[in-house]
């Protein structure tokens, strides 16, 4: 019997060691998301997961690479903070093998007063702070050219960067760092144009921006903020769930009703 039961044990302790010898929790999903306005949405879905029989687990990351690569490695199940060409680009640079399974809401680029507090206001070489990752910057240096502040070469749409700028009649000092600084340093700068979901976690509010995208514009139509997975696991109980209760009455309302302008949903 004492040769019985060491020899259970020792295999109890492999099973350990093997991942937990095959254990998994179906009912669970884990999801990697910006703290605003991901997680805060994520948040509204608890209740409605619970009642589907899944648990909803929220891990937030304001980071532009490790919600991702947590994803591909199997961290978390999936994760809500980016935009379709963001994660294009991303599989391509990488090597990753994420997808989107929801088109859930976008957040208009807003232009936000620094030191100087309208556009008309602008002075000679003033600087102005953009993100400094290539899908993001198109998008501010497109909100800049509807402006009128700078021009772009004909046909740099959505992959434009400061070396397309051909027109910059003041001469501006276009300051690119990582988006999550951004509100930071408006103290530091003439203006910024600031990611909705940097804007809305610093407290910036969308009445309060001296310019916006307008929803009909080509950003706005293209920037689609997803739910992501890695391919395979599209079709995941767990995974469809929540995508149900993303793109629910519900959640369109809590946005809506929440944001003011600075998130619209997109179903």
């Amino acid at each position: 019997m004492k040769k019985f039961i060491a020899i259970a044990f020792a295999a109890l302790l492999l099973c350990a060691g093997l991942a937990g010898c095959g254990k998994t929790d179906d009912k669970t999903i884990t999801v990697a998301a910006s703290s605003a306005p991901h997680a805060q949405i994520l948040e509204q879905c608890k209740a409605a997961m619970s009642e589907a029989g899944y648990t909803l687990v929220i891990k937030v990351m304001d980071d532009y690479v490790i919600p991702n690569t947590s994803t591909e490695d199997g961290e978390v199940d999936a994760n809500y903070f980016q935009h379709v060409p963001y994660l294009e680009e991303f599989n391509a640079s990488r090597g990753t093998h994420l997808t989107a399974v929801a088109r859930v809401h976008y957040e208009p680029y807003a232009i936000y007063a620094g030191t100087v507090k309208s556009i008309e206001a602008l002075t000679d070489g003033a600087k102005v702070a953009v993100p400094n990752d290539a899908t993001n910057e198109a998008r501010a240096l497109l909100l800049l050219e509807a402006q009128g502040l700078i021009k772009l070469r004909d046909g740099a749409g959505l992959t434009a960067t400061k070396k397309d700028i051909v027109e910059n009649p003041k001469n501006l000092d276009i300051v690119e760092m990582e988006a999550a600084m951004l509100p930071g340093v408006l103290d530091d700068v003439a203006m910024a144009v600031i990611n909705g979901n940097y804007a809305i976690a610093s407290g910036l509010k969308m009445a309060d921006a001296l310019a916006a995208e307008s929803a009909d514009s080509e950003a706005a139509q293209t920037y689609a903020n997803v739910l992501v997975v890695k391919e395979g696991n599209e079709q995941n109980a767990a995974v469809q769930a929540l995508v149900k209760t993303l793109l629910s009455d519900a959640i369109r309302d809590y946005i809506n009703e929440t944001y003011d302008g600075a998130v619209v949903p997109l179903f």
